[in-house]
């Protein structure tokens, strides 16, 4: 993976390119995050894609070296009670503009994972698959998904019966098995759940 998407914007006058890429809009508990990094052109990082293609331990790892490395980065994410209230989309949105705002050196393009523009207040390119074709994509992903997880390991410690720690929020059998024993918790989006709660 080369810096090719990142080369182009800036051969069209731009200074700043940030990748952006969210994590978490699938699961039934826990909110969305989305990550924001403008990386140096000359970075070499070793290993760096989608963050699902790697291994818990290689995305700690890239973890640190991305943060090292960023010229900027910020992690946001938008609560449960967001998601709840504006939908998952929405909330994804909100998330990744939080993220885009939160950066210490302003980007002035952002690369967007997906095909869906969040209306962020720079100029804005969507790129599908982007997090295995874009390095500040693939740095983003990384460090949304790795801040997501641990937040999800801290509410495994406060709410231990649902065992958040073996599947993260996501709708496995063991974490449905989890819900129907103990019921939806605070982190649970209840909107995810209508078969469980009854509502519509």
């Amino acid at each position: 993976m080369d810096f090719e998407f990142e080369k182009q914007a800036l051969s069209q006058g731009f200074k700043y390119v940030c990748g952006v890429d969210e994590a978490g809009r699938g699961p039934l508990a826990g909110p969305v995050y989305a990550a924001a990094v403008i990386l140096p052109l000359d970075c070499e990082i070793d290993g760096l894609n989608d963050s699902k293609k790697l291994s818990e331990k290689r995305r700690d790892e890239l973890f640190d070296i991305i943060r090292e490395k960023a010229v900027s980065y910020c992690v946001a994410r938008a609560e449960v009670e967001e998601i709840e209230e504006y939908n998952i989309l929405q909330a994804t949105f909100m998330a990744m503009k939080r993220a885009v705002e939160g950066l210490d050196v302003k980007a002035d393009i952002a690369l967007i994972d997906g095909n869906q523009k969040p209306r962020l207040d720079i100029v804005e390119r969507t790129l599908v698959k982007g997090d295995s074709r874009s390095p500040s994509i693939a740095a983003a992903s990384i460090l949304a998904k790795v801040s997501r997880d641990r937040y999800m390991l801290e509410m495994d410690e406060k709410y231990p019966q649902y065992k958040f720690s073996q599947h993260k929020g996501y709708g496995t059998k063991l974490h449905y098995e989890m819900l129907e024993e103990h019921g939806i918790s605070p982190v649970h989006r209840r909107s995810f759940l209508k078969k469980i709660t009854g509502e519509k």
